[in-house]
């Protein structure tokens, strides 16, 4: 996605309008188009927990973008543009749409290298990487005890949650765990779902790195032999780590943020994210 002003205008004809449940299927071509690998039972998830907005030309979804509020935080995500609309300004109304649905809250997303000029345009400022790590899980042995959890867990795992991200997430995690799996170490937890070409793992939140690393390990363990994935903030310094588990380093993006709160310091810390969507 590029925001260039020496482009053709976008057409009166285009509108912009409240993402609504049947505009889910060509969302998904969309996202198809850009090579992500969400199935429509993501694309749900993601807007159970969020409003958006899609550009319309006619009866076409030509555009999609989300925010998602967490508390006192709002996370601008699904921001895409189809091919032959780019840079022609469409990209700057859909962040224009999602950002107003934010107002008052600290903004973050996490940009593609397309898209990050415009946010920085748009007041946003780079805080760390995110490393995607994907592959079939080889097999892996946790270091310390986990334990599988339930959804009855989740009101305890919310507020660990909350205190590493910042995030007012236990709606969310509160889904994920109904329809995935809860793992629960002394020290932390991480959640296991169904997402793309497989599986992915996250959160992972924890107290300490040997934490994270046996609930990643126990998530590779009941997954090996399957196509895994997991997206690590590069400060969780656990990149090689990972690769070690047959989850290679093949992409990533930029964490951004606008108008951010003070600095979290808790004793948990996220290890992974959700997803780079939502956070």
């Amino acid at each position: 996605m590029t925001d260039a002003s020496t482009q053709p205008t976008l057409g009166s004809g285009l509108e912009i309008r409240p993402f609504a449940p049947d505009h889910v299927a060509e969302a998904l071509r969309l996202s198809q188009q850009v090579g992500w690998p969400h199935r429509q039972e993501d694309w749900a998830l993601a807007l159970a927990v969020s409003e958006g907005v899609v550009a319309l030309d006619g009866t076409r979804v030509v555009g999609t973008a989300c925010c998602t509020r967490f508390g006192a935080v709002a996370l601008i995500n699904m921001i895409i543009v189809d091919e032959a609309m780019r840079g022609r300004g469409l990209g700057r109304r859909l962040m224009a749409a999602a950002m107003e649905l934010a107002r008052g809250a600290e903004m973050r997303l996490v940009a593609t290298l397309e898209g990050l000029p415009l946010y920085e345009k748009l007041g946003f400022r780079a805080t760390h990487r995110i490393f995607q790590h994907q592959g079939i899980a080889q097999t892996a042995t946790p270091e310390l005890p986990v334990r599988d959890g339930t959804a009855q867990d989740v009101a305890r795992l919310a507020e660990m949650d909350h205190a590493a991200s910042g995030l007012d997430r236990r709606a969310l995690l509160e889904r994920i765990a109904v329809e995935g799996e809860v793992l629960l170490a002394e020290r932390g937890f991480a959640l296991l779902r169904d997402f793309g070409r497989g599986r992915v793992i996250g959160p992972v939140v924890a107290r300490d790195n040997a934490t994270a690393r046996a609930l990643i390990a126990e998530g590779v363990r009941r997954n090996a032999g399957t196509f895994l994935r997991i997206d690590l903030p590069e400060a969780a310094g656990l990149s090689d780590f990972v690769a070690t588990l047959g989850l290679a380093h093949v992409a990533g993006g930029t964490a951004m943020a606008r108008d951010p709160g003070p600095a979290r310091t808790g004793d948990f810390t996220s290890f992974a994210l959700v997803s780079q969507a939502l956070g």
